[in-house]
């Protein structure tokens, strides 16, 4: 017993991690898209190799491939290791434990986890290696924080080393080579028509070395010990060694000495450290140990739980580690990810239903890049939309930038940038990933007339506007002024292409869909009168119903009772420009975008009812989002917002018929004329006297 005592005791080279920045990336991903606040255990691949330089370990790196496609699968050991097989690195099975909170990563249970999982070892050879990962992932910062765990169990006493030397010292010249063979060809295995000779074996990394009497050696399984006791031959229990120290063998042997002892209570042990170089069985710097052990007290009760070390140390200490990605990510792609985080937040557990991929792959194009132009489209970035186009033929002028976002001063200078290509090179700046687009475009409108040499120019503008709706998903109108509405009104609905518009009052906004149209516009062609022509005629075939035989939803014309004319010329300054309350603008805008995005989410889409909040059955139809009204008038002065809801009028000036240059075509060919004679001959006999306040005629 004395002799016992005296002997070294065998120490291990702690295991040491690594961790590939893909790694940190798939997690986030999987965090934000699939798991949310799901913290359940999830299985991991590790990946290590024998050691192949006399100075170097290797390390237990995680890769992206180390964590599962799906969250929830949950795969069995050799499956894992199984499908990540390589020739040049060895599978680990681990389990990643990833809290929700700091706190919560720094209240884990450590050395109850640690013994639980070491426990294991003790019960199955397939994950003598496995090991631990906690960690917090702080998606805001792109900061890590984590801590790796290698479970082994202790043995007590502990196991004394009786001989250590390089296995070439060990093994007889014609031992050496036979050994360097049979370990050679079990590392090429996985790849060659011998695989399932060796597949039990390739797939962990422990394994026996059997030499016979006559020097030949073979690699054998663990479960194979028994069957090899009989017979002259030597027995080594074996293992992929990731340490390079020439007196200390590597962290994997515990777990396997604590292995041998429980499952065959041996007291002497012979070990091979197996190392490389350059990819082959190096036996002059792999190593050959014999070990004696006694098996420890109480091992033998199923419900004893041994004890257990392996948390990995951070420069000595027993500290977790922290490592910030943010300051090595492209820039885009930080800003992609911090720009999708909020909206990926959401579906933790507020709205589980957002569709991301819908958000993103919707064109929106922006009639528009004022002041109502510059909310829009920063509220559509915000909801995740990529793909925006802004119309606008103006420039940018000094009394801008205060109220529209996108500008600044310096887009003021020299005459002043297009409004458009000024939004969209500061949408760019904002968020790099963003798909905008500028057009430089005038929109042809009702009541402006045009010389003959321009009509041409409005006829192709015309079919430029047509083409840009025709390509896109959904329309903002946000002109300053109503006949400006008008053209992009008639492409929209018949196209059925979604169409929001924001109209600003001094101290009130109007912010509405448009309902579905009766069917697709016919193709513009190339001929003038042609294109005229098709036009009027797809004018002449609208209805009043939607395809499911309700009745429509309006359009912004349709509760006018004149038609659009020039609201510019004659004008006094306040009168030509629009003057509102500075508040104005960004309440109507972000009313504007959230009717889209509820539409987008809405099953019926553009040809959704108008809803209430005090409908009998909003409980029956409210989708996640809340309701979908058809228009939200709002007053700043009364600090006022209510839904109102319009059918669509056979009288609609954009529903019905087209008209550009004459100021009352559109009103004689829809009837409005007629309307507005019927109602003059309507007369109504008023009482001039006021002897009562209560006798009045309410109209």
């Amino acid at each position: 017993m004395a002799g016992h005592e005296s002997r070294p005791v065998l120490q291990f080279a702690p295991f040491q991690s690594s961790v590939d920045e893909g790694f940190w990336h798939r997690l986030s991903s999987l965090k934000l898209n699939k798991l949310g606040i799901d913290d359940s255990p999830i299985p991991i691949t590790g990946f290590y190799a024998p050691s192949a330089h006399p100075q170097v370990s290797n390390y237990l790196t995680l890769l992206a491939e180390s964590l599962p496609t799906e969250p929830c699968q949950q795969s069995s050991v050799a499956t894992v290791i199984r499908g990540n097989r390589n020739r040049n690195r060895c599978s680990a099975p681990g389990i990643l434990y990833n809290t929700n909170t700091l706190e919560a990563f720094h209240a884990i249970d450590k050395q109850s986890l640690l013994k639980a999982e070491a426990k294991k070892a003790e019960e199955d050879s397939a994950i003598l290696s496995r090991f631990l990962l906690i960690s917090f992932a702080d998606l805001k910062k792109w900061s890590f924080h984590y801590w790796f765990a290698f479970p082994a169990l202790v043995l007590d006493p502990p196991a004394t080393l009786l001989d250590l030397r390089p296995a070439s010292q060990y093994f007889s010249i014609q031992e050496a080579e036979s050994v360097s063979a049979a370990c050679d060809d079990w590392r090429n295995s996985s790849s060659t028509a011998e695989a399932k000779e060796y597949e039990s074996v390739v797939d962990v990394p422990f394994f026996l070395l059997s030499i016979t009497s006559n020097s030949y050696a073979t690699v054998r399984h663990l479960k194979d010990w028994e069957a090899c006791q009989h017979g002259e031959q030597k027995l080594l229990f074996g293992f992929y060694d990731p340490c390079h120290l020439p007196n200390n063998p590597g962290w994997p042997l515990r777990n396997l000495l604590a292995f041998i002892c429980s499952r065959w209570k041996l007291e002497k042990v012979h070990f091979f450290c197996y190392r490389e170089n350059r990819g082959f069985a190096d036996l002059r710097f792999s190593l050959v140990g014999e070990a004696l052990m006694s098996v420890p007290q109480g091992w033998e009760d199923p419900q004893h739980i041994p004890s257990a070390v392996g948390w990995e140390l951070n420069r000595g200490k027993k500290v977790p580690r922290c490592i910030s990605l943010a300051k090595s990510m492209d820039p885009t792609r930080l800003a992609i990810s911090a720009a999708d985080l909020n909206l990926k937040l959401m579906r933790w557990r507020a709205l589980p239903s957002l569709d991301l991929n819908v958000l993103s792959s919707t064109k929106c194009l922006l009639l528009g890049a004022g002041t109502l132009g510059c909310q829009v489209a920063r509220m559509l970035m915000a909801w995740g939309v990529r793909k925006i186009t802004l119309v606008d033929s103006g420039k940018v002028s000094m009394s801008n930038p205060l109220r529209q976002s996108l500008y600044t001063l310096d887009d003021c200078l020299n005459g002043g940038d297009f409004k458009a290509s000024a939004a969209v090179k500061s949408l760019k700046r904002i968020f790099p990933a963003v798909e905008a687009e500028a057009v430089v475009m005038a929109i042809p409108m009702p009541g402006h007339p045009v010389p003959s040499h321009e009509e041409k120019g409005v006829l192709e503008d015309c079919r430029r506007l047509n083409d840009l709706i025709e390509s896109h998903d959904a329309v903002f109108l946000l002109t300053d002024t109503r006949e400006s509405r008008w053209l992009p009104t008639v492409l929209c609905s018949h196209t059925n292409k979604i169409a929001v518009t924001a109209a600003l009052g001094f101290d009130s906004f109007l912010v509405m869909r448009h309902g579905a149209g009766p069917g697709p516009i016919n193709d513009v062609h190339d001929s003038e009168a042609k294109a005229v022509d098709s036009l009027r005629a797809a004018m002449g075939k609208s209805s009043l119903m939607d395809r499911d035989g309700g009745k429509r939803l309006g359009c912004y014309f349709c509760s006018d009772v004149v038609a659009p004319v020039d609201s510019t010329s004659n004008r006094t300054l306040d009168q030509q420009c629009t003057v509102t309350r500075p508040g104005l603008a960004p309440i109507a805008s972000a009313l504007a975008v959230e009717l889209l995005i509820g539409i987008l989410h809405h099953p019926q889409r553009i040809c959704a009812k108008a809803e209430f909040s005090n409908s009998t059955d909003i409980e029956r139809t409210e989708q996640p989002l809340g309701i979908l009204p058809h228009q939200v008038r709002g007053s700043l002065a009364q600090f006022s917002q209510m839904t109102l809801v319009g059918h669509s009028s056979d009288s609609c000036t954009a529903c019905c018929c087209t008209a550009i240059n004459q100021p009352t075509y559109l009103e004689d060919l829809t009837g409005l004329t007629e309307l507005m004679k019927s109602a003059s001959s309507f007369e109504v006999d008023w009482d001039d006297g006021i002897d009562n306040d209560d006798d009045f005629l309410e109209i």
